[in-house]
């Protein structure tokens, strides 16, 4: 049976953070398993004056187990529901958590890797039994795309989250794009499991032996490459 949790064990979102609370919930799944969090995910890419890439908004919805365990002891007034205003410290904690992990975001511009500012505008929201995370990563010096591609990738290197492009009609939005711009999806080729499940060969000791800067996790990449004419 899981044990209980005090409400700040959820409040910090990352490999580490989500380790150290699968941990503490006695779900640790047997060994060699990963993933351990499912992550659907939307990304909105803004654009400003001068057709330039100023930013990308996401929109993560965590697996229901994981956001059940975030949200305990976040009702503050009883009523049953956790309402985005009590939800809005866990995701401040959360966005900037995310820091350490480079936001499991990728973006180029015209074959040129780009740096992120500080994340602003942390949202949560509950949906029906599944917790919702959104926030606005902006450039820290917004490029002009041009005719050049602008491709986003957002994975986690040790795959111990595993997300997914959701199905969604609005799951990749271009916001003041210029004229002709399209995005595309690409999903990975190999799927990311649906449950926890062993790998052959792979021990947990390979995935704790895995970094920020590994490639593991990057075969379940998932990639919204924007054209413009």
């Amino acid at each position: 049976m899981a044990s209980p949790i005090a409400p700040q064990s959820a409040r910090c979102f990352g490999a580490s953070s989500l380790a150290a609370l699968v941990l503490s919930l006695g779900l640790a799944a047997p060994a060699s398993a990963h993933p351990h969090v499912w992550v659907t995910s939307k990304a909105e890419i803004d654009y400003g004056e001068g057709g330039k890439v100023t930013g990308i908004r996401h929109a993560w919805t965590f697996d229901a187990s994981y956001s059940a365990s975030a949200i305990q002891g976040l009702d503050a007034n009883g009523d049953g529901t956790v309402s985005p205003d009590e939800l809005a410290g866990l995701a401040t904690d959360n966005t900037a958590n995310l820091a350490e992990f480079a936001y499991f975001t990728k973006l180029k511009v015209g074959g040129k890797e780009q740096t992120f500012g500080d994340p602003v505008e942390p949202r949560m929201r509950m949906e029906g039994d599944k917790l919702t995370l959104s926030f606005l990563l902006p450039l820290k010096s917004p490029v002009a795309q041009g005719r050049g591609v602008a491709a986003l990738e957002v994975f986690d290197p040790t795959y111990f989250v595993a997300f997914s492009l959701s199905e969604d009609a609005d799951t990749a939005r271009l916001v003041g794009a210029p004229s002709g711009c399209a995005a595309t999806m690409t999903r990975p080729k190999k799927e990311a499991p649906k449950t926890a499940d062993a790998k052959p060969g792979m021990s947990e000791a390979f995935f704790e032996a895995l970094t920020n800067a590994s490639s593991y996790g990057v075969q379940f990449a998932n990639r919204i490459i924007v054209a413009c004419p």
